[in-house]
């Protein structure tokens, strides 16, 4: 139960990325590529403080460190970049299947294959997905928006397969953050254009909560998953934002995304109580 309120909070956070984002981005106080640059860096502070008073040691440059760093700046510039062309559904929908076949690939090549009914239950929540994310009649797929949205996913992908490896998972979030932030300037100063208090304000909870915590936190979670099952485990995220979206944005929800919903969660929870169905046969 606890891993389950874990996980349960972890996916709030990264959903609230999303509605944070949308709501700063499409309400006009800021540019994508200021908030995304503001993130980073509240993201760095906040997570630097906590460990400073918790007491700990940063390898800033462990070879893990530069891994974490390159592809969080990855999904960091490819998210920002994808949505100034790019229709929201779609794509919400290629991020989080760019993740998920990225780690069941890597899982297959680890010799972790998926098991019959992972795969079934992967499958069910995929479909709930193009039940609620792809796009209406007005949707466009930018081809250069989609390329950046592909980006994106595979950093996420290889920033969730490194974070399993670290002992510290404070430690490793706060690294990363730090050496993101010179790639990430590098990459997207040039594109900033505007900002305002507001933007600043919702970048910096984005930032310094949603993002370094919940990231820190899902590390911590991580060593206790399998890789598929992790990547089956970040499909709700999309929901997540939807129905959060309709609550605090006041966007409409269909029919439509209840059966979505319904979908993505169940296939969810076919795929992680794969595990525990195995070892009860054992």
């Amino acid at each position: 139960m606890r891993l389950v309120l874990l996980i349960s909070f972890t996916m709030v956070a990264f959903a609230a990325n999303s509605v944070l984002t949308r709501f700063a981005v499409d309400g006009g106080y800021i540019d994508p590529s200021s908030f995304a640059l503001i993130r980073v860096l509240a993201g760095a502070v906040v997570l630097s403080m906590i460990l400073s008073v918790r007491g700990g040691r940063m390898h800033l440059f462990a070879r893990a460190r530069f891994v974490g760093a390159f592809s969080l700046a990855a999904y960091m510039a490819g998210f920002s970049l994808a949505y100034l062309t790019l229709d929201a559904g779609l794509g919400a929908l290629i991020l989080f299947g760019v993740v998920q076949m990225s780690m069941f690939a890597y899982g297959a090549a680890t010799n972790a294959r998926p098991t019959s009914r992972q795969l079934g239950g992967a499958s069910l929540a995929f479909c709930g997905l193009l039940f609620a994310l792809w796009p209406g009649p007005g949707g466009q797929s930018d081809p250069i928006g989609a390329g950046f949205m592909i980006l994106a996913g595979l950093g996420w992908a290889a920033y969730t397969i490194s974070g399993r490896t670290a002992e510290d998972p404070l430690a490793a979030t706060t690294a990363n953050f730090i050496l993101c932030l010179p790639v990430l300037t590098i990459i997207l100063a040039g594109l900033a254009t505007h900002s305002s208090p507001i933007g600043w304000a919702l970048a910096i909870i984005c930032g310094g909560v949603t993002s370094g915590l919940g990231y820190a936190l899902w590390y911590r979670v991580l060593p206790q998953l399998q890789g598929n099952t992790a990547a089956v485990v970040q499909l709700s995220v999309p929901i997540i934002a939807l129905l959060g979206g309709a609550v605090l944005l006041r966007e409409p929800v269909s029919i439509l995304v209840v059966l979505a919903t319904v979908l993505v969660v169940s296939g969810i929870a076919i795929a992680v109580t794969s595990r525990s169905s195995q070892a009860d046969r054992s």
